[in-house]
């Protein structure tokens, strides 16, 4: 879904008159209050907030060039950014950089230009700003720390325990003492093939997962300062678990890596690293040769508390004797299994809730219900359990009649969720190693009786910045809780990387990933874990497809244990959800990194594109895929199609794409000033396309057809996918568009829930709110709030539950809908890259009132907007260094009255709708009658 970057420039002095005297004669004259007093001189800026260093607020693995993010901040209104200065400095204080005062407005994803910095050191740096006046803010300060290089490990040896386990549980432990000297900092630096837990001296200190192919593997850094004590020993422990390849992880190589820096206050320095010395044993908590849960690769996870290592991580244990014998040492990093590594930005994210009620089944099962679907590793406490009584610890999405959770192939997604669980004597606490999306838990044969707080779940999703959570409430109940679903559902479709579900397929695809990915950094301001999915599928490309006619795709989910296969239409959503990114994020870098492979793919679009034959000018089948995605997925599950006909040679929706891929690539060819031929090469291309598309796609009516079949005819399908992808992808003539608006409108719902954006921006785009809002609260026909109504608390694969299938009932892809909320019922819009602009256009129809905060790059956009009989009541508050572009609906006889300290500039009037720009600051907008407006 592109966002459309529109010129907001103020209308020219003819054409302005010409609107005011349009408004005056068809709708009464609209007023603004005074030109913003920008001018006037007021306070200096405060100091700058929010400081971050690569997206994060103090980074302790910042690799290559650091990047300095602030929001500006001012208590005037209209406020602009208009110089900075950075300085950093040493952790001792000494000065490293200063790059003087900077006349610019940039305040996110600024370079640093100074000397080279340190591995492995920690930095200081400030911030100050300057405003209109020229007046300069107090300086803020932040914190930074770099990352190692491969060469920079210092003997950091992989090891290993021998053994060819398919399924891998492993602990290593070794014991040091510390130098006298008090302890100033201490980092350590961890990866592990494919998930690890470090403890100092009994405290888990950190837990790291890595899934990448070799060379693309992460590290984490964390700080555990706090858990180290001069002059005492300090027992060192890591858990990891290889479990070979699978949905979302290449194998890799079974291993960990470690290196523990301590710097002490007398400037001293001792570093602590894995190697042979190190002993190792298995993790015999979890039974060995455990069944998988599906066909994906997760084991089902058994666990014998009889047979539980203990002790194994404080001071003092023997590791001379069985079951610890010696680490194998597989050589110093880097290795020629592992010869890259990347600091991880991500980090996951841990919370504890509790069920919100304890059900009991016909039969006495105690069931634990938390209230909605979770991402999250279960825990349950006994109080009295009995040697080698085994309870069935099951998880689950529903419950069956009789109130136990359900296990049919469709209800479970085709997975085992059990938890077997072998007790020892006494009082202990079963806690799961690896999540599962669930709601209910059930805890059969228990033996003793259990209550409400004996039962909890870790939740496990992305972080996420903190205090950038978007909010939404409206005027509709039903939207509202499509809402929170919508915006939960996104969150829970994030943990090491976006998933196709956290159940069945803990895989990163494309198609997916983008969906998500628009919705968490709409929802909650994200960008760490859009970055690095960026970049993992350009790394696919790099992969597989580096050479001829492969050039341009990439893999349809990236990592993973399959290899090599692609699916054409997610290849071309990867260059809408780049330039998505750059919309929302400005980040030019990321930007120019991806260019050269859209290039790739805007290429792969023109090389399936005949000039000569019957489906001459389009994109005809194009490669990729095979099975039921050969030449492209459509939509997915199947039912999901609509009956689209698979059989065109040159699909509408693939062609509507292809024009989406070549005029975006003109546009980032533009924003990286590239030479401007090559812009308007891609924009030739795509006008081509786009004549050729109305010229045969379409019937007499102008409604889209689903393609050309190989010899030319046209399919006598016309499913609502062709014609929505017309629309949202701006191949549609705009004359057309009420029309097909009100034809995609009489169809109700027949998309998916991984297309039904485009539903939703075509009719957007047609000026159609209503029935945006109509799909999002129809319980009578498929989409959200039918789902709602069968009791789903998290988006679906499909919009049903069909018998036989495994449909997932826990399916990020649909929560993609948060950002139409906010962009067409909300009305708040990203209009420039980075959000130096937004759009604030409340809908004409429809909700009677909304109100909601929007996170952006320079900070959160605040809107409450109320319908009157005579227009909109709206009240706004806007970052500073934000200009907004505020357009309200005008009817006959009425106008707007701005107030507030952010005071408006009124532009004119444009499709019916009073435009005027605002700068930072709160400010109001009232209708008021024609003949009470005047001049303020």
């Amino acid at each position: 879904m592109i966002p459309r970057i529109v010129d907001h420039r103020p209308l020219s002095g003819r054409r302005r008159k010409v609107a005011i005297a349009a408004v005056a004669t068809v709708v009464g004259t609209v007023l603004a209050g005074a030109p913003p007093a920008y001018a006037a001189r007021g306070h200096a800026p405060d100091a700058p907030g929010a400081l971050t260093v690569d997206d994060r607020a103090h980074p302790l693995n910042v690799e290559g060039t650091p990047r300095f993010g602030w929001l500006p901040r001012d208590a005037d209104p209209g406020e602009v950014q208009t110089a900075y200065r950075i300085t950093v400095a040493r952790r001792d204080g000494g000065p490293v950089w200063d790059s003087g005062k900077v006349a610019s407005d940039q305040q996110s994803y600024v370079p640093y230009t100074g000397p080279g910095l340190r591995a492995g050191a920690a930095y200081r740096w400030t911030v100050r700003t300057w405003d209109r006046t020229g007046r300069q803010s107090p300086p803020a300060t932040g914190e930074f720390e770099t990352g190692i290089a491969d060469s920079q490990w210092e003997g950091a040896s992989w090891i290993r325990r021998a053994t060819t386990e398919a399924d891998d549980h492993t602990l290593a432990r070794t014991e040091v003492r510390l130098a006298a000297s008090r302890v100033v900092r201490a980092r350590a630096y961890t990866a592990a093939d494919h998930t690890y837990e470090l403890y100092l001296n009994g405290v888990r200190a950190d837990r790291g997962t890595s899934f990448g192919y070799p060379g693309e593997d992460y590290y984490q850094a964390a700080d555990v300062t706090g858990l180290v004590a001069a002059g005492k020993p300090l027992a060192i422990g890591l858990r990891y678990h290889w479990y070979g390849s699978g949905q979302g992880r290449p194998a890799g190589s079974r291993g960990v890596l470690l290196k523990l820096v301590v710097e002490h206050a007398d400037g001293t320095r001792e570093v602590f690293v894995t190697d042979g010395s190190w002993r190792v044993a298995r993790d015999s908590r979890f039974v060995a040769g455990a069944e998988r849960r599906n066909g994906e690769g997760d084991r089902v996870e058994r666990q014998d508390a009889r047979a539980e290592v203990t002790g194994w991580t404080r001071p003092g244990y023997d590791d001379d004797v069985a079951p610890f014998t010696a680490a194998e040492a597989v050589g110093a990093h880097p290795t020629a299994s592992s010869p890259h590594l990347i600091g991880q930005e991500t980090r996951l994210a841990e919370r504890t809730v509790a069920p919100v009620a304890l059900r009991t089944a016909a039969d006495g099962t105690v069931v634990a219900d938390f209230g909605v679907v979770i991402p999250a590793r279960p825990v349950v406490r006994f109080h009295a359990g009995v040697t080698g009584h085994t309870v069935p610890i099951r998880a689950g999405y529903t419950l069956t009649d009789s109130g136990r959770v359900a296990t049919s192939t469709l209800l479970s997604q085709g997975t085992d969720m059990s938890f077997p669980y072998i007790q020892t004597d006494g009082a202990q606490e079963f806690r799961a190693f690896t999540h599962l999306g669930f709601r209910y838990l059930e805890i059969p044969d228990a033996g003793e009786d259990i209550a409400l707080d004996d039962v909890s779940a870790i939740v496990v999703h992305t972080d996420v910045p903190p205090g950038a959570e978007a909010t939404f409430a409206s005027s509709d109940a039903t939207l509202n809780e499509v809402w929170a679903m919508m915006a939960r559902s996104a969150l829970y479709s994030v943990q090491e990387a976006f998933v196709d579900t956290p159940t069945r397929e803990k895989g990163q695809f494309l198609g997916d990933a983008a969906n998500i990915s628009y919705a968490t950094m709409g929802a909650y301001g994200e960008r760490d874990a859009t970055q690095q999915a960026i970049r993992e599928f350009l790394r696919s490309a790099a992969r597989y497809w580096n050479t001829g006619d492969d050039r341009g795709r990439y893999n349809a989910v990236y990592p993973n244990g399959d290899g090599k296969r692609d699916i054409p239409d997610y290849s071309l959503m990867f260059v809408d959800w780049v330039w998505r990114y750059w919309v929302e994020t400005g980040d030019r870098a990321l930007l120019a990194e991806a260019y050269p492979a859209i290039r790739d793919t805007a290429d792969y679009v023109l090389r399936h594109i005949p000039a000569t034959g019957p489906t001459a000018g389009l994109v005809t089948e194009l490669a990729g895929g095979s099975g039921a995605y050969r030449f492209g997925i459509v939509d997915w599950p199947e039912p999901g199609r609509f009956g689209y006909d698979m059989s065109a040679a040159a699909r509408t929706t693939i062609n509507a794409q292809g024009v989406d891929v070549l005029r975006t690539t003109a546009r980032m060819a533009a924003a990286l000033d590239r030479p401007a031929a090559e812009v308007a090469t891609y924009d030739g291309h795509a006008a081509d396309l786009t004549e050729t598309i109305n010229a045969k796609l379409r019937r007499a009516d102008g409604v889209y057809v689903d393609g050309l079949s190989a010899t030319g005819e046209p399919s006598a399908h016309a499913g609502q996918h062709s014609t929505s992808y017309a629309i949202a992808h701006g191949v549609a003539p705009r004359s057309d568009l009420p029309a097909l608006a009100e034809h995609l409108a009489s169809m109700g719902m027949k998309q998916g829930p991984m297309t039904a954006h485009w539903l939703l921006r075509a009719l957007a785009d047609a000026d159609r709110p209503d029935a945006v809002l109509h799909l999002l609260t129809n319980a009578d026909d498929l989409g959200w709030a039918d789902i709602l109504a069968q009791g789903g608390t998290f988006t679906w694969e499909a919009w049903t539950l069909d018998p036989g299938s495994n449909f997932s009932q826990s399916h990020g892809w649909g929560a993609q809908a948060v950002v139409d909320v906010q962009e067409t019922l909300l009305g708040v819009r990203t209009a420039g890259p980075g959000a130096a602009r937004v759009d604030v256009a409340p809908p004409a129809v429809g909700l009677d009132r909304a109100s909601g905060v929007v996170p952006t790059q320079r900070g959160p956009v605040r809107v409450d907007w109320r319908r009157t009989g005579s227009g909109l009541r709206v009240d706004l508050d806007v970052p500073v260094n934000v200009t907004a572009r505020v357009a309200l609906p005008v009817t006959a006889g009425k106008s707007y009255r701005s107030a507030g300290p952010g005071r408006a500039t009124f532009l004119g009037i444009e499709k019916g709708r009073a435009v005027f720009e605002v700068g930072s600051g709160r400010s109001s907008f009232r209708p008021v009658s024609a003949s009470a407006a005047q001049p303020r």
